[in-house]
Formats: structure tokens, sequence, C-alpha cells
């Protein structure tokens, strides 16, 4: 029998909400601060009054929270994790909106929810010409949403709480680099905290060299670095990596993207003194392995094309995007319309496929993620094996994640069916495009972009784009970012509430 929720589990749901979301009001100190730095006192007002809002939003969850006894369970965890996305969303967008660089206010929480999800497809408005302000506040949101805004809250607005691990579990993340889940998450913020110091000062010195002049040199240095970390792919000018002409950002950022793209824990293993991690763990090995081969599929595409007239261009061009979407960054350094009507449709599969493999579990990135695609692949070798040998023998197959695990039946189910839900939003993301009059493999390759939280595009998502396209782009991006988990819980909770006894 479905038990119906108590009053106590809305309160509980309540006061945990609203900490989120005095969490996330904190946050606009810093674009308030960038704004008064660079002299954009009409920019002021709209974090002032956005901070207001959003904070006292944040105190009525809390306010309805009062009262809250026992202890958080798993669905109360989910429901948290999966909801906050959903009221932070309206709340941090209206700088956007405010901004007037948005053609609807539904664009602009379109935006921020691609920054909150470290997706990066944008429907702003004249982006070369937004204040530094309002880029500073784009970056910090999809900075933040990859390393989570529950894990920000966890890490340091909370000191202890029964239901910290089911909350970070909820936000995509189910691995812990400490044994508490509250030093977990401030380890999470100390590894990117010293990446963005020292990923800054190299952009910093390659943008000066390339002639950009302090202190916007230091601005798009941090943010460039932001945006490739958290592999969110935001930029400050419009034409994205494409914009700075140089070879050196593209070989800077190509670093970044990748070390952004794996585990948490691997880089804490290697700090922790453990540099072999890298060359045994299986989300390693399975980047390795999928990008070696969609990107012989595209180079072979691109050369049989004859788009560029040499070898080195191809490597070049092709490597960084392939790269830019098996990582899910979203960071682009051609025209979107060339994907599609330059490259041709071969290469336009490669990127899809490495965009829906992405990058590696309890990271910034999305898709797939290298720990499933590796345990399918282990899972589809057992079962080889085991029809090859006799019906007697007996054999284990593992594979090494930080350490050695004996694969088991559940493992293969669990990552199965998460493959099997994100090619479902993918396939329904692309008949919906389809209905709406784009070629199928556009509408395919941006809803893969967007469910995989990548940020790619062939020229589908703008702002003329239908509504509900639109509306189905939000979801995906929420759905791929979450994993699938938190929803799941959210919609057993709903359930529980209409048809619990």
């Amino acid at each position: 029998m479905i038990s119906r929720p108590y009053p106590n589990d809305f309160r509980l749901i309540s006061n945990q909400i609203g900490k989120v979301l005095c969490g996330i009001s904190l946050l606009y100190s810093i674009p308030c601060v960038t704004a008064v730095a660079c002299g954009e006192w009409d920019q002021i007002p709209d974090y002032l009054i956005s901070f207001n809002a959003c904070f006292i939003a944040g105190l009525i969850f809390i306010f309805f929270g009062i009262g809250a006894t026992g202890r958080m369970r798993w669905v109360h965890s989910m429901v948290v994790a999966a909801f906050s996305w959903f009221i932070a969303d309206p709340l941090c967008a209206m700088p956007h909106y405010l901004s007037g660089h948005f053609a609807s206010y539904f664009d602009a929480m379109f935006d921020v929810m691609s920054g909150f999800t470290t997706t990066g497809l944008i429907l702003i408005l004249d982006l070369d010409h937004i204040s530094h302000s309002l880029n500073m506040w784009r970056h910090l949101l999809t900075y933040v949403g990859g390393q989570g805004m529950i894990v920000l809250v966890l890490a340091f607005l909370v000191r202890g709480t029964a239901g910290a691990y089911m909350m970070y579990v909820g936000e995509g993340k189910d691995e812990k680099l400490l044994p508490n889940v509250i030093h977990t998450t401030r380890a999470i913020w100390i590894i990117s905290t010293v990446y963005l110091f020292l990923g800054t000062a190299v952009l910093l010195f390659v943008l000066e060299y390339e002639g950009i002049a302090f202190p916007r040199s230091l601005l798009h240095a941090l943010w460039l670095f932001m945006g490739a970390w958290s592999t969110g792919g935001f930029a400050p000018q419009s034409q994205s990596i494409l914009y700075y002409h140089s070879v050196y950002v593209e070989l800077v950022t190509l670093v970044i993207m990748i070390l952004g793209s794996f585990n948490f824990v691997l880089h804490y293993a290697v700090w922790s003194g453990n540099p072999r991690e890298m060359f045994k763990n299986i989300e390693i090995r399975a980047f390795t392995v999928t990008a070696s081969l969609t990107f012989a599929i595209l180079a072979c595409a691109l050369i049989r094309s004859g788009v560029y007239a040499d070898l080195v261009t191809v490597l070049r061009r092709g490597s960084y995007l392939l790269i830019s979407g098996h990582t899910t960054t979203g960071y682009m350094q051609v025209y979107a319309n060339q994907i599609i009507q330059d490259w041709g449709e071969l290469a336009t599969v490669a990127i899809i496929v490495a965009m829906a493999f992405g990058a590696s579990a309890c990271s910034t990135g999305g898709g797939f993620k290298g720990l499933r695609t590796g345990i399918v692949a282990k899972g589809l070798y057992h079962e080889i094996k085991r029809i090859m040998l006799s019906e007697d023998a007996y054999f284990l197959t593992k594979f090494h994640h930080i350490k050695d695990i004996i694969l088991t039946e559940t493992h293969v189910k669990m990552a199965g069916l998460i493959i099997i839900c994100y090619v479902a939003i993918h396939l329904i993301g692309a008949l919906i495009g389809s209905l709406f009059g784009y070629p199928f493999v556009n509408a395919l390759f941006e809803c893969v972009s967007a469910g995989s939280n990548t940020g790619l595009s062939c020229g589908v998502t703008a702002p003329a784009m239908p509504a509900l396209l639109k509306g189905y782009y939000i979801f995906a991006m929420w759905a791929g970012r979450l994993e699938f988990i938190s929803l799941f819980g959210l919609i057993a909770f709903g359930i529980s509430i209409l048809r619990g006894k």
C-alpha cells in the first residue's frame, strides 16, 4: 500500500528547499560587486531586486518548514534535489530579463536552466554587448551548477544533517571523496577553486599574449575557465572560442575541458598520491575508447567532404569540437550552421554519439557517463564469455573504479536503465523537433545536446523556435543533469499524494 505524505513530510522538504534558495541568493553579491567595480551602476538594482526575491522566497519556504521533526528519507531528498532547480530557475532569471537582452521571461529561464545544468545552449540577444556583471552572473551560474547547487549548500551552509548524503545523491552524484559527505562537498569546492586560480592565470597569460588588454583579459580568462571547467560552454562572446582565433586558447581550454569532465573522486585520488589511477580507471579507459572511435569517424568524414584543405586543419577543428562534445562542454570554434551544411551527416552523427556518451560520473559533465558505458561494455563481455565457456565454469568479471569492484547484474541493469532513459528523451525530443519542421538529424543533434548537457548547436536553438520545444529542452536539460534519479523520486512522491492511503 502506498502511504500518503503527512504534513511533516512537506515541512521537511520545505525547510531544505528554503536553505537552498537562501544559499543561492548569496551568489548575487558577486555580480553586484562586479557591477560596482566596472561602474555599471544601472545594473546594481537588478541584482538587489533579484537577491531580495530569492532570499525572501527561501525564508518563506523555511517558515513553512517550521516544526519539522524526524529524519529525512530518500523520497524527501529526491524531491528537494529535483524541485529546488525548478524553484531557483525563475528566481535566478530575474537579472537576465531585467537586462533587456531576452525576448521573454521564458527565454531568460531557458538560459538560467542551461547555465545551472552546465548545458550552454543560449537564447540571449546581442550577447556581444551585455554588461560585465551579467556576463559574470551567467558564468557564475554554470560554475556553481557544475559543482551542484545542493553541493554548494551542503558545503557552506549545513553542518550536519541526516539527509545530507541523500540530497547529494539526488543531484546526480553518488560517490564520496571522504567518509563524511559534508567534507566531500567541501573537498569538491577546494579542488574546483584551486583549478580556478591556476586555469585563470594560464588563460590570462595567453590572452595577454594574444593582445587583449587588462582588465578585459582577466575577465575573459575567468569566464572561459568557468565555462570550460564546469563543462558548461558559456562564452563571453557570441562566436564562442572562434572569437579569439587563437590555437593557444583552444589548447588551454581543451585541457581544462578534459580535466573538468573527470570524476572528482579521480581528481582526489591523484591529488592524494595515486597517479596510476588515471590509467586504471574504467571511466578514463571508456572515454579514451569512445573518443578515439568517434574521432576516427569524424576525421574520415571531414577528409571525404573536403571542407578543409589540409590535415592539420581537420585535426584542429575536428578534435576540438569532438572533445568539446564528448566532455559535454559545448565550446565551438566553427559556426553552428557549418556542422550540418559543410561537415555532412556522417560527421554530425559522430558528434551526436560523442555527446551522448558524455563525461564521467560525479563530474561537471553530462551524458551516459563513462562509468555506465564501461559497465555495460563489461557486462556484454561477461555474457559473451559465459556463452563461450562450459556451463559448469564459474568466473567473476571486475572493473576498476578507484578500487577493484566485482561486476554484478545490478550494476549492469542500473547502468542500462539510465542509458535507456537518456535515449528515450533524445528520441522524443528529436520527434518533437521533426514535427515542427526541423530535419530529423538537426533535431536529434540539438536534443542530444540539451539532454546530455552539452550545448553544441547546429542552429535549431534560437529565440524564434517554438515555445513547446524550448520547454522540452528545459525539461531535457533538467532531467539529464539529475540523471533521472530525482525525477523518479519526484514522480513517486506525486503518486503518493494522489493515490496514497
